[in-house]
């Protein structure tokens, strides 16, 4: 299994348009040591050819220019992405189906509550159904696993994970099982096994055990401390508002993380405000000594 991160910030990116936190300011003039990056998304293949692009950011465009084995190779109007899973409905990771449009029909994978909200608050499947057929819908059953045509030796679980639908949602105060997914993918060749939870808002004893039967972890790492935004004087929500579990402290996901012996851990989703972008940081040495990547734009992972 081949694993490409495209984009590896939470929405708005890195920097941030019109961000002039620590992190923002210091990135744009040079005065901290951090990577730039974009919206978060990754792409899988078996074969390294033919991919499958896991949320579509607003990004999506210069994310596809990057990545070589996206660009047309067998004719006029081509890509090497196959299908798209959603793992929620959330702006930063379904905005980007607008720029794929000349692509349709694309197939797309999402459970049905993230398709009542692509179809009601933000109704793209509507919108999007005068280009050539638009979006052609398959159903996720989060209880299912299932199958994606044209990759046999991959086979996809989907979870249910505790977070929270996007502000636009019709049910963003009555949460519903299915408005946030986490994946289990794994490679039936190699047996191989990636857990992807960009949306991860709480780690119990199910997910628990997950991660650590899996090889690689890749989890949210939106916000190092809980009331981060509020301690950057950029905004009022909580990590918990958002749906998003903190790295630090004795309930952060450092802690679950420092639990998994022979897994590949990496932090994706990652917000503008978070220390950990700044690669001089005490945050990041911390990760450091505990054997915790932090996912950047253009990360290659094969398992």
């Amino acid at each position: 299994m081949y694993i490409h991160v495209l984009g590896s910030a939470a929405g708005g990116g890195f920097p941030q348009w019109n961000c002039n936190c620590h992190n923002c300011h210091g990135v744009r003039h040079g005065t901290i040591k951090a990577k730039t990056r974009t919206q978060s998304s990754i792409a899988i293949s078996e074969n390294g050819v033919d991919w499958i692009l896991f949320n579509a950011s607003p990004d999506i465009r210069q994310q596809l220019f990057e990545f070589k084995a996206a660009w047309p190779a067998h004719g006029l109007r081509d890509t090497g992405i196959n299908s798209v899973v959603l793992m929620d409905s959330q702006l930063d990771h379904t905005t980007g189906l607008l720029t794929l449009r000349e692509g349709c029909p694309i197939d797309v994978w999402c459970t049905e509550m993230v398709h009542q909200d692509l179809t009601t608050g933000f109704p793209i499947f509507n919108m999007l159904r005068h280009w050539n057929g638009g979006l052609q819908y398959h159903q996720i059953d989060p209880k299912k696993t299932f199958n994606i045509a044209g990759f046999s030796d991959l086979e996809f679980m989907p979870l249910i994970i505790k977070s929270a639908a996007p502000p636009y949602s019709p049910h963003r105060n009555d949460p519903y099982d299915g408005d946030n997914i986490a994946l289990i993918v794994k490679d039936l060749k190699t047996q191989k096994q990636l857990f992807y939870a960009p949306g991860l808002g709480k780690i119990d004893d199910d997910i628990m055990q997950i991660m650590k039967a899996s090889d690689c972890v890749m989890i949210d790492g939106t916000l190092w401390t809980d009331n981060e935004m509020q301690e950057c004087g950029v905004g009022s929500k909580t990590g918990q508002d958002m749906g998003h579990l903190h790295i630090s402290g004795e309930n952060g996901s450092l802690n679950y993380l420092d639990q998994l012996e022979n897994s590949r851990k990496v932090l994706i989703h990652i917000n503008n405000t978070n220390p950990i972008l700044n690669e001089e940081s005490k945050q990041a040495a911390t990760l450091k000594a505990h054997n915790v990547e932090v996912a950047f734009d253009g990360m290659q992972i094969e398992l």
